[in-house]
């Protein structure tokens, strides 16, 4: 048990013969009410917060299927497959990849000629239910160069898009036109 304890001092009472002195008792405090009113407080506040709920990105899953090969079609006409590389260089071709590479072509991420206009331009040439861009990062890519492509999705209002790992293929095509470019 907690305690203060204050002891007597002179009072200012006469001393000397024939004066009786007094008695002095001590002062004495508990503490314990305090000490439980003060947890009582602290436990009250701590239970009427409102604790802070976590806060998730919304995630919108494709549709379940029969057939395993139906899961993740696209419509050729409709899909644009961006590449990130090296030094802010996008790679992007529409549909299927041609064996000749002939559709093969870069871009950067400037603001006026780059990816954004070829986001727009394949936004505005395929109805919105069929537009689906993959984005496929190679083991090149910044990080901040991923985050940006997620940018321009959301900055274009592009609302199916997909983050895929680069096909072995499609990953010596970029390197290949990287050494071309002189791009190290």
């Amino acid at each position: 048990m907690a305690s203060i304890d204050s002891g007597g001092g002179d009072s200012g009472h006469k001393k000397g013969p024939g004066v009786k002195k007094a008695k002095k008792l001590s002062t004495k405090v508990d503490m314990t009410p305090l000490v439980d009113l003060a947890f009582l407080l602290i436990t009250f506040f701590i239970f009427t917060t409102t604790m802070s709920t976590p806060a998730g990105m919304p995630l919108f899953m494709p549709k379940d299927t029969e057939k395993d090969e139906d899961k993740n079609k696209a419509k050729e006409s409709g899909a644009l497959t961006l590449m990130l590389g090296k030094n802010n260089q996008v790679y992007y071709y529409e549909g299927q990849l041609l064996p000749d590479g002939s559709n093969f072509k870069s871009t950067s991420f400037d603001p006026e000629n780059g990816v954004r206009q070829v986001v727009m331009r394949k936004k505005q040439s395929t109805p919105a239910e069929d537009l689906v861009i993959v984005i496929k990062p190679n083991e090149d890519a910044s990080y901040k160069n991923t985050v940006d492509i997620l940018d321009e999705m959301t900055i274009n209002q592009v609302k199916r898009f997909a983050l895929v790992d680069i096909t072995p293929n499609e990953n010596e095509l970029v390197l290949a036109t990287q050494a071309r470019a002189g791009i190290r």
